[in-house]
């Protein structure tokens, strides 16, 4: 058999189970057996093996059972990473990516400014966080299979970031994942929210806590309820449970002038903002995602204003 034919048979055995995007995933899972690009799939068309044929059935049949492609391919990409997943860690999504590119941004221009002001004191402007590496501090809440924490590590080696979960599964995940990407500036510890960094401050504080309400964790996808870490998604019976904790908990762990972000889901900004406001935020944003859809809440001080 060549790969197009068993294409072409793997999109009806998925089309036929339900799964929402057959032909992509098809070409996925016939790609990732045969190890080339889904181009070269097309382009080439290649002779499929005995032995490749019955690898791609086996891999059909977990799929059509609904399990998630990314735990069926053991990774997944989150802001340039390659993010290694599987049962007992929430799949990275697109909308986090958001996130994280609004962090990079809100620290780059913190950076700038500090620059700034250390020339106009006649300092050196290279000198805030060249020369002191261990001035700035990220914590990353909730974090899974540690993907957000990464991509900022990454993004400045010369932070200090944290990652803390209760899940000792997926804190084995985060871990494998800095060394699948070469990040050391980076420490996982296991606990709740900020048990594990007791004492410590940061300069920013950032989460994608758990924020599905509880009555409609049963109205979600075969591959999330079925396969996907129950503690990772409920928040609670109005989703809201983690953003009490952390919005409370907070202030003791945020340097002055420090910053809060976190991811929301549809409908909660506005009881998320009045949280806020009752903490003593003063410094509330809340930017939308590509969908139109309010997805972050930026709590913080005049250091770090988007």
């Amino acid at each position: 058999m060549n790969a197009l034919d068993k294409l072409k048979e793997a999109k009806g055995i998925l089309s036929n189970a339900g799964i929402e995007n057959p032909e992509r995933d098809a070409e996925v899972l016939l790609s990732h057996c045969l190890g080339i690009e889904r181009v070269i799939l097309y382009r080439d068309d290649p002779d499929i093996s005995d032995e490749m044929n019955a690898q791609t059935d086996a891999l059909l049949k977990r799929r059509t059972g609904r399990e998630p492609l990314q735990y069926i391919l053991g990774y997944t990409e989150f802001y340039g990473l390659k993010i290694k997943v599987g049962t007992g860690v929430l799949i990275p999504r697109p909308e986090t990516e958001l996130l994280a590119e609004e962090a990079i941004k809100t620290i780059s221009k913190c950076k700038i400014q500090i620059a700034n002001n250390l020339q106009s004191a006649g300092k050196d402007k290279v000198s805030s966080f060249i020369l002191h590496p261990s001035s700035f501090f990220i914590l990353d809440l909730c974090t899974g299979s540690g993907c957000i924490a990464l991509a900022l590590a990454k993004a400045f080696p010369d932070a200090c970031v944290y990652g803390t979960d209760m899940s000792a599964d997926a804190l084995i995940y985060a871990k494998e994942n800095a060394g699948l990407n070469n990040i050391i500036n980076i420490t996982f510890l296991k606990g709740d929210l900020f048990k594990p960094v007791k004492d410590m401050q940061f300069d920013m504080i950032i989460s994608n806590p758990p924020y599905i309400r509880k009555d409609d964790m049963k109205l979600l996808q075969p591959e999330i309820i079925d396969w996907e870490p129950v503690a990772a998604l409920d928040g609670g019976e109005d989703g809201l449970d983690y953003y009490r904790k952390i919005i409370s908990g907070a202030g003791d762990y945020l340097k002055e002038n420090g910053t809060l972000l976190i991811e929301i889901g549809m409908g909660q900004s506005d009881p998320i903002r009045k949280m806020a406001e009752d903490e003593g935020f003063a410094d509330i944003h809340v930017l939308k995602d590509y969908a139109g859809i309010e997805r972050i809440i930026f709590l913080g001080g005049s250091r770090f204003a988007t």
